[in-house]
C-alpha cells in the first residue's frame, strides 16, 4: 500500500523573511503542480507562481524545486517551496495541501523516520541529527556532525561484518567437526576476529561517559544557607536576572535551571533553596528538591557570606557527594578584605559534600572576583570533557548496544564448544544491528523520533 504523502513547515515559525514548505511522498509532484502549474526539472529551482486551483487566485511568488526519489532526502519524491514567512502565506498553501487527496500533515520526526526506513540514514546518524538540531555549544555541534556523518554507525557496521566474518567461521567448525584439525583451525580465527572486535568495543565504551555527559552539559549546583547571594550570583554568571533577588530569606522555592556556554562547553547552572530548617511545607519541599539536586550535580559551588560564624561549616546529606564542590564566599564588599583569587584545595571547610577544591572571595553584588569563578569553570569543564575529538558513544543506547556485544564476545573468546560460539557471535551481530537499526528496533523507533519538531 503507498504511503501517505506528507507536508509540513521545516523552517523557523513565523514570521519570517523565507518559509520552507517540503512535501515528501508519492503525491509530492502532483502537489507541486497543482499549485505551480508545472513541475521543475529536478534539483534545479525555478521560480513559480503559487495559485490556489480552485479560483485561480495567486498566493504567492515562490521558488520551487523538486527531487524525484529516491535520490532525495527521504528516499521518496520531495518538493519543496520557499515561500515569504507570513503566517497568511503558509495558512494559504497548507490549505491547499490539505485539499488534495492522499495528502496529511506531518507528524513530528516523520520526515527523518522516513529517510532511515528508506535507507538514507542509519540511527546512530539519525540521533546524530537530532542532538545537531538541539546542539547549544560548539562542542556539542562538532560531536553531533560527526555522528551524523557516520562516525559510530560505520565503525558499528564494520564491526558487524567483521561478527558476520567470524560467525562464518564458526559454522565452518561445526560443518567440519568430523575433521579435528579444520574445526580447531577455524574456530581459533573466528576467536581471533572476536578478540579484536571486543577490544575495540571496550575502548569505545571506555570514553562513553564523556559523551554522554556532553550531550546533558556540566551540571553545577549552587547551594548553601539562604540569603547567602546564591541567586545573585546565578544572574552574574547568567548576565541576566534569571532569579528573583530578595533581601529576605527563603525566596527561592524551587529549583532555578540556567544553560551557559563556557569556552564551547556546556554548562547547567541550578540555583537551589538555601538549606535550613523550616516549619514552612512550601520552603521545606524546595530544601529537599536543593538538597537532591544538588546530591546529582557535577559540581557545587556551595555559597556562604563571607566572614560568618558557620563559614563553610554546615553538613547537607554526606554521602551523595559529586566528585567535587567548591567554597564561594560571598559578600566580601562589606568586609574589609577585598575579593581575591581561589586557593586551589582549601580543606578548611565541610558541607557533607566532601572536602571543598577550591575557594573563592567574591562580591557578586559588584561583581568582583566573579570572573575568577568563570575561569575555574571554564577550565573545569575542557578538562571534564577531555579531548575535542568526538567521542565514539553519546547515548545510552548506544551504550547498552555495545555493551551487549562487549559481553557476547568475552563469552566467544573463552568458549571451546563450536556451536555456542557462533550462538555468541549472532548475539553480537545481533547487538550491532540494533546499535543501527537494521535489526530489531521497532519498540524503540516512536521513542526516538518523538523529539524531533515537525518539519524534520
Amino acid at each position: 500500500m503507498p504511503a501517505d504523502t506528507i507536508y509540513a513547515l521545516s523552517s523557523g515559525p513565523p514570521p519570517a523573511a523565507i518559509a520552507v514548505i517540503r512535501i515528501s511522498g508519492p503525491q509530492a509532484g502532483r502537489a507541486l503542480e497543482r499549485l505551480a502549474g508545472r513541475i521543475p526539472p529536478p534539483r534545479q529551482a525555478a521560480f513559480a507562481r503559487l495559485r490556489d486551483p480552485q479560483t485561480g487566485e495567486v498566493l504567492d511568488e515562490a521558488l520551487a524545486l523538486f527531487f524525484k526519489g529516491p535520490a532525495s532526502e527521504t528516499g521518496e519524491d520531495v518538493a519543496e517551496l520557499q515561500v515569504h514567512g507570513s503566517r497568511a502565506v503558509i495558512a494559504a498553501v497548507f490549505a491547499v495541501l490539505a485539499r488534495i487527496e492522499g495528502l496529511r500533515l506531518a507528524e513530528p520526526g516523520e520526515f527523518t523516520r522516513r529517510a532511515f526506513e528508506n535507507g538514507k540514514l542509519d540511527l546512530t546518524r539519525v540521533e546524530g541529527l537530532a542532538d545537531l538540531i538541539y546542539a547549544d555549544t560548539q562542542a556539542q555541534r562538532r560531536q553531533a556532525l560527526r555522528h551524523l556523518q557516520g562516525l559510530l554507525g560505520d565503525r558499528a557496521e564494520r564491526w558487524r561484518r567483521q561478527v558476520i566474518e567470524a560467525q562464518a567461521f564458526a559454522e565452518a567448525g561445526i560443518d567440519f567437526s568430523d575433521e579435528s584439525d579444520v574445526a580447531a583451525d577455524v574456530a581459533a580465527r573466528a576467536q581471533q576476529i572476536a578478540a579484536g572486535l571486543l577490544t575495540d568495543i571496550e575502548a569505545a565504551l571506555g570514553d562513553a561517559q564523556r559523551g554522554e555527559r556532553l550531550r546533558e552539559g556540566l551540571v553545577v549546583a549552587i547551594a548553601g544557607p539562604p540569603n547567602a547571594g546564591k541567586s545573585t550570583l546565578l544572574n552574574r554568571l547568567a548576565r541576566r536576572e534569571a532569579a528573583i533577588v530578595s533581601p529576605f530569606a527563603g525566596t527561592t522555592r524551587d529549583v532555578i535551571e540556567v544553560h551557559l556556554d563556557l569556552g564551547g562547553y556546556p554548562v547547567t547552572l541550578l540555583d537551589t533553596a538555601g538549606i535550613r530548617e523550616s516549619d514552612d511545607p512550601v520552603e521545606r519541599e524546595g530544601v529537599a528538591r536543593a538538597r537532591k539536586r544538588a546530591g546529582e550535580a557535577d559540581l557545587i559551588l556551595w555559597v556562604e557570606e563571607a566572614g560568618s560564624a558557620r563559614e563553610g561549616g554546615l553538613e547537607i546529606r554526606p554521602g551523595d557527594a559529586p566528585a567535587e564542590s567548591w567554597l564561594v564566599l560571598n559578600k566580601s564588599d562589606l568586609l574589609e578584605n577585598a575579593p581575591g583569587e581561589p586557593e586551589s584545595g582549601a580543606g578548611d571547610g565541610r558541607t557533607g559534600y566532601g572536602t571543598f577544591g577550591a575557594r573563592f572571595r567574591i562580591s557578586a553584588a559588584t561583581g568582583e572576583g566573579v570572573s575568577a569563578i568563570v575561569a575555574a569553570l571554564t577550565a573545569h569543564a575542557e578538562k571534564t570533557f577531555g579531548s575535542r575529538e568526538p567521542a565514539l558513544v553519546t547515548r545510552e543506547r548506544q551504550r547498552q548496544a555495545l555493551e551487549q556485544a562487549a559481553r557476547a564476545l568475552t563469552r566467544a573468546v573463552s568458549e571451546s564448544r563450536e556451536d555456542i560460539l557462533a550462538e555468541e557471535l549472532r548475539v553480537a551481530a545481533q547487538a550491532l544491528g540494533r546499535l543501527t537499526g537494521r535489526v530489531d528496533v521497532e519498540d524503540i523507533l516512536d521513542v526516538i523520533f518523538r523529539d524531533f519538531c515537525i518539519g524534520k
